[in-house]
């Protein structure tokens, strides 16, 4: 979301030491939390054996790995535009493309996610030997080769730039994702991959729900655990409503700015970047800590750094037995 950080630091050229201040401290000290909740769950999903042998826990790992690092990133070239500070175009184009392709992880594994929920309630006796450990690492390195070659793409595609006609690699403006779309092909071809992307991604979670929702009909099919899937996709697609609209992040701000005051704007856009850029990077470890009966315990305990999160005696042992 970088593309956030580079339209938000336009508008913050200009203002003052202190209200520079107060913004920096307004965004991140909400992603300070927020990436402290997932970095617990990151760790809680390692450490014990039943989430690491998991399928749909190793992909959740893999989601939230994808968002923490987009989530820092974003925050970081926030924090180094709003401080003033300017990057050469290599240092800017790998942080840049990094940040791209965690970004573009997400979406792609929320499909893994659903097609894995579809098939426990769809094919309940074949999901064993279809949804493997051996199978879901394999889906994974898909999903970070495909995302991989498109930024690849967008390297060569920056290659047509003449650099050599620049005075200096050192940038003139602040780093964004927006800076690096150095021609008109760039932006066309980046317009085009998220459109594909994100129809395909949503045809298929939508496709994984309506088929849960007919197998959830038949006699055979344990309702409890096609309702639970339903809600779980119901999810997803929030999830990857709210990826789509942060990539409109900038088309929205232009459309505000047409009608409000630079202040107004300034305000809009710190609380876009926190509700629509950093709260989506936390909602899956909020999704799955608070829902699932095996993480809740282990992430309550890892969140209170691991000290006794009850200080009832006879509490205590159903604790440690679920962090054991």
């Amino acid at each position: 979301m970088s593309v956030a950080a580079q339209s938000r630091t336009n508008m913050t050229v200009g203002l003052g030491f202190l209200e520079r201040v107060m913004l920096s401290t307004l965004t991140t000290v909400p992603c300070i939390i927020f990436f402290f909740i997932n970095v617990s769950m990151l760790f809680t999903l390692r450490s014990k054996t039943v989430f690491r042998e998991t399928s749909r826990y190793i992909l959740l790992y893999n989601l939230l790995f994808a968002d923490t690092v987009q989530m820092a990133l974003s925050q970081l070239l926030y924090i180094l535009s709003i401080s003033r500070i300017m990057l050469t175009y290599p240092v800017c184009g790998l942080l840049v493309m990094i940040a791209n392709l965690t970004n573009e992880v997400s979406p792609l594994t929320l499909v893994v996610m659903s097609l894995e929920r579809y098939v426990a309630v769809c094919y309940p006796l074949r999901h064993a030997t279809i949804i493997t450990i051996r199978n879901t690492g394999v889906a994974i390195i898909v999903v970070w080769t495909f995302c991989s070659l498109n930024v690849l793409i967008r390297v060569l595609l920056l290659l047509d730039f003449p650099f050599e006609d620049l005075q200096s690699l050192q940038m003139r403006r602040f780093c964004g994702t927006l800076v690096m779309f150095l021609g008109q092909m760039s932006d066309d071809y980046d317009k085009a991959y998220t459109c594909v992307v994100f129809v395909s991604a949503g045809v298929a979670v939508t496709s994984s729900y309506i088929g849960v929702m007919v197998a959830a009909r038949s006699a055979s099919t344990d309702k409890a655990s096609a309702r639970k899937a339903r809600n779980t996709l119901l999810l997803h697609l929030v999830q990857l409503g709210l990826s789509l609209l942060s990539t409109m992040h900038n088309s929205f701000l232009i459309a505000i700015s047409k009608v409000v005051t630079r202040i107004v704007l300034v305000r809009v856009q710190n609380v876009f970047y926190v509700f629509i850029i950093i709260l989506p990077k936390c909602l899956s470890a909020l999704i799955y800590g608070l829902r699932d009966q095996a993480i809740r315990p282990v992430l309550v305990y890892n969140l209170c750094c691991r000290l006794t999160v009850s200080s009832e005696p006879r509490l205590r042992p159903k604790i440690m037995n679920a962090v054991n």
